[in-house]
């Protein structure tokens, strides 16, 4: 053999390196990128914290935009339900 031809056969190592470090360009971009990206939800304004005292002793810790007054009935309006808080008493205080 020839040394020409053992040159020949040799896989040339900085391929590799150059594969590398193209990876690495793009694995960092790609997470440079994605920490740019921020989705964030509007915020919401739900007024102070107040406690409802309900008739029978019982206590719900809410905010006051959750309350409203209808047809002469103190009603509890959530995203999911509408509880009927009639007789209850709404003291404003910071519950935490």
């Amino acid at each position: 053999m020839h040394y020409s031809e053992q040159e020949k056969r040799v896989f040339p190592i900085w391929i590799l390196y150059v594969i590398a470090a193209l990876c690495a360009v793009l694995l960092s971009f790609y997470f440079y990128s994605q920490s740019l990206i921020r989705v964030d939800a509007p915020k919401e304004k739900l007024g102070e914290k107040v406690i409802v005292t309900l008739p029978d002793g019982g206590r719900v810790f809410t905010y006051e935009n959750f309350i409203v007054e209808e047809k002469g009935k103190l009603l509890y309006k959530g995203e999911r339900n509408t509880i009927d808080f009639t007789g209850g008493n709404v003291i404003y205080e910071n519950w935490n």
